[in-house]
């Protein structure tokens, strides 16, 4: 079972109302004890799919009170093992399974939309890695690129920000997401005005757009909003997204600076269908897991800013998909 730690302080004033706050959610186990200034820190232990229902509860019942604090946890293991749960069928309208907690998501997230000197070193260095690879039509090259290209989290964060009807996040991720692909498009662009032409089989393959594409994005973001929901490790998942997006972008700067504008133009068109795929897939994905904001008018501003953007994602992908349908052999 997978288990978090919820360290809860409260002034010695409050706490006393803690255990009938606590009866109204599932927790394994809980206890509490005095600290300097006159709090009690109180530790809750809950399994990781209800922590979210027990950070709502808190922020409800405390927010506001004197020396209030809530730090999560991960748990990486207690003894003795709690037992599991009997399994309850969860209403039709949410359908989280086993998911991380909302603040989990939003902190996890909005760290990767900070612009810092380690993010643009990462695009600078993986785009040299994979302009290379793909013009020696190493695949393995290309491949280690999509290890170092730091590109999951900002277009997760987008999607999360879409969900959740977060302005302020969504500026962010789109910002963040701007910088790296421009970053990578100037360097791919110096890159090949430096080095010879080659017009290699993987380079080639960039410059062309298919179904098949449009489904390996669109499996990229649901995997990418999969993993986060859950918890588990995203690295791999982090290259899938990587080579959906680096390779076509790489290609198309590579294309630039060799002056073919038909080559250049397939590669941005491959690198807008991926981006829209990746961001709308992974939206259903946060939606079909039940993640949504805690209060019901917050839930109304992020049930109107998610239709709008599902809407204009589908329409530019099922016009891009006509494009694609139009200009195939």
């Amino acid at each position: 079972m997978s288990l978090r730690l919820i360290e809860l302080t409260v002034s010695e004033a409050v706490a006393d109302r803690l255990p009938g706050t606590l009866e109204s959610v599932e927790v394994l186990e809980h206890w509490r004890e005095p600290t300097l200034e006159s709090r009690v820190l109180v530790r809750i232990l809950v399994a990781t799919d209800k922590s979210e229902a027990v950070l709502d509860v808190l922020e409800r019942q405390f927010t506001g009170t004197e020396g209030f604090r809530v730090i999560l946890l991960p748990v990486e293991a207690t003894i003795p093992r709690p037992m599991e749960p009997e399994p309850e069928p969860e209403p039709p309208a949410r359908s989280r399974v086993g998911g991380v907690g909302r603040e989990e998501l939003l902190n996890d997230l909005a760290s990767g939309t900070r612009i810092t000197a380690v993010y643009f070193a990462l695009m600078v260095l993986s785009t040299i890695v994979a302009a290379v690879g793909l013009m020696r039509d190493n695949i393995a090259v290309v491949i280690g690129a999509m290890v170092i290209a730091p590109l999951l989290t900002p277009n997760m964060a987008l999607a999360l920000a879409t969900t959740l009807g977060d302005f302020d996040l969504m500026r962010k991720a789109l910002k963040t997401n701007l910088a790296g692909l421009a970053t990578s498009l100037v360097v791919a662009i110096v890159v090949g005005a430096l080095l010879p032409r080659v017009d290699s089989a993987q380079i080639v393959s960039r410059t062309e757009t298919g179904f098949a594409d449009i489904v390996l994005a669109l499996a990229a973001g649901a995997a990418g909003a999969l993993v986060f929901t859950t918890g588990v490790p995203a690295t791999l998942v982090g290259v899938m997204v990587a080579v959906a997006l680096l390779p076509p972008l790489v290609a198309a700067g590579l294309r630039v600076a060799v002056g073919d504008a038909a080559g250049a133009g397939g590669a941005f068109l491959l690198l807008m269908t991926n981006v829209i795929c990746v961001n709308l897939a992974a939206v259903v994905t946060f939606l079909v897991r039940g993640v949504g904001p805690r209060t019901w008018w917050e839930a109304d501003k992020a049930r109107r800013a998610t239709r709008k953007a599902v809407l204009l994602w589908g329409v530019l992908l099922v016009m891009l998909a006509l494009i694609v349908w139009w200009t195939r052999d």
